[in-house]
C-alpha cells in the first residue's frame, strides 16, 4: 500500500484532532503543517514528531509535495487554500463548515472536479460507530422505504472552556465576521445528518432564530444560539432541525421515520434502536409490555457492544473522524468517489445559506420561507 504523505494546514485546536486521527489510519504519515504565526507550527510538529513545519503555505506545498492537505483554518480561507492546494495537485480534506456559502462550495467541488482530485468536508460526526449502523439499516430496509420525516437534534455547551471564553471575549473573533455568526461554525453537522436523507431538488426552508437569555446577559445580543428550522422537499418529506445551547444534558439525535419503521441515533450514547411495526401493532396490554422490552434489549445491546469495543481499545470518542479520513484516503488509492457525495455538501450549505438569509432578514414565518434550486 502506497504511503499517503498528509500535511495539516492550520495548527489551531482542532488541528490536534486530525492530527490524532491520522496517525491511527494505516498507510498515512504526517509530513509537514503550516500556519501563519510560525510558534502555532512549531508546537504542533513538536508534539506530533512532525519535522517540516512552515508559515508559507505556497512553501509548504512546493517543498514537502504533500499527496493530501487537510485544511483547519478559518471557513473565511477555505476556497482560495482549497484552490492552491488542488493546483498544486493535493487532495483536500476540508474542516466544517465547508465554506462561506453554497457559491464558494460549487467552486470548489468543480475546481476539484477539473484537477481530477478528491475533496471532502469533515462531517465526521456523519461517520460514527452509531451513524455507520444506523445507514446500514436504512440500506437494509428499516424504514421500509424513504424516509417520510427526520428529526435532528444538536446542542451545543456555551460553557466550552475551550472555545466560547475566547469568542465571547473577542470582538474581532473570526467567528463573527461568519456569515451565520456562532450557528454558521457548528450547525453543518446537524444539517449534514437531514441533508443526507433530503431528496436533492427544491427545498423549502422555514427558520426561526432566538438569542437566548445566557448570551443576552453577557452582551451578546447579536449572536443567535437556538435555532429551529422546517424543510420538506419535492417528495414532501420533511424535516426538523433543532440547535440549543440551553438544553441539558446534551442530547445528539437522529430520528429517521419510514413508511414502515424508524430508527433512532443517540450520538451522545452512542446506542441505535429500531422501532417495527411488529412492537407496534399489539393488541390490550401487550402493547404496553412487548415495545418497551424490545428496546430494553436493543439498548442492552448497544451498551454491551460499546463495553466490547472499549476492552478492544476500539472506543474512542472521536472515531467518526477516523472512520471519514480511512474512507477519504481508501477513495484517493482506489480512485472511488468519495465518502460524502458533493450533492450532500452542496444541499447542507444551501440549507445553512437560506437559514442565515432568513435570519438576517427577521419577519413572520410566512415571509421566511424559499425554495431552494439544489
Amino acid at each position: 500500500m502506497k504511503e499517503l504523505r498528509i500535511a495539516i494546514i492550520g495548527c489551531g485546536r482542532i488541528a490536534d484532532q486530525h492530527a490524532m486521527q491520522i496517525g491511527r489510519v494505516p498507510g498515512s504519515r504526517i509530513v509537514a503543517v503550516c500556519d501563519s504565526e510560525p510558534l502555532m507550527a512549531d508546537q504542533l510538529a513538536e508534539r506530533f514528531g512532525i519535522s517540516a513545519r512552515f508559515d508559507d503555505v505556497d512553501r509548504l506545498l512546493k517543498e514537502a509535495r504533500p499527496d493530501v492537505v487537510h485544511l483547519t483554518t478559518p471557513p473565511q480561507t477555505h476556497c482560495s487554500l482549497t484552490t492552491r492546494c488542488l493546483d498544486a495537485g493535493c487532495h483536500v480534506y476540508v474542516e466544517k463548515p465547508f465554506s462561506l456559502d453554497l457559491q464558494e462550495a460549487h467552486a470548489m467541488l468543480v475546481h476539484a472536479r477539473d484537477r481530477g482530485l478528491r475533496i471532502t468536508v469533515g462531517h465526521n460526526a456523519q461517520f460514527s460507530p452509531e451513524m455507520l449502523e444506523m445507514r446500514d439499516l436504512v440500506r437494509r430496509g428499516a424504514l421500509g422505504g424513504a424516509p417520510i420525516h427526520i428529526e435532528s437534534i444538536y446542542t451545543y455547551r456555551l460553557s466550552d472552556a475551550g472555545y466560547v471564553p475566547s469568542l465571547l471575549g473577542d470582538g474581532n473573533h473570526w467567528v463573527r465576521a461568519l456569515p451565520g455568526k456562532l450557528l454558521h461554525n457548528l450547525i453543518s453537522h446537524g444539517i449534514a445528518k437531514v441533508a443526507e436523507f433530503l431528496d436533492g431538488g427544491d427545498l423549502t426552508v422555514v427558520a426561526h432564530g432566538s438569542t437566548s437569555q445566557t448570551l443576552l446577559a453577557a452582551g451578546e445580543a447579536g449572536l443567535v444560539d437556538e435555532l429551529r428550522v422546517v424543510i420538506s422537499d419535492r417528495r414532501r418529506a420533511t424535516a426538523y432541525f433543532t440547535f440549543t445551547t440551553q438544553i441539558s444534558p446534551p442530547v445528539q439525535e437522529l430520528r429517521l421515520f419510514g413508511p414502515d419503521g424508524a430508527v433512532i441515533v443517540d450520538n451522545a450514547h452512542r446506542t441505535v434502536v429500531r422501532v417495527t411495526r411488529a412492537n407496534a401493532d399489539l393488541k390490550s396490554y401487550l402493547n404496553f409490555f412487548a415495545p418497551p422490552l424490545s428496546l430494553a434489549r436493543q439498548y442492552v445491546r448497544n451498551a454491551w457492544n460499546n463495553v466490547k469495543a472499549f476492552k478492544r481499545a476500539e472506543f474512542h470518542m472521536d472515531a467518526g473522524m477516523k472512520n471519514l479520513i480511512e474512507a477519504f484516503y481508501r477513495s484517493i488509492r482506489e480512485s472511488t468517489p468519495p465518502p460524502i457525495p458533493d450533492e450532500e455538501i452542496l444541499r447542507t450549505a444551501a440549507i445553512m445559506d437560506e437559514i442565515f438569509k432568513q435570519l438576517d432578514q427577521g419577519g413572520s414565518a410566512d415571509e421566511k420561507r424559499a425554495v431552494l434550486p439544489v
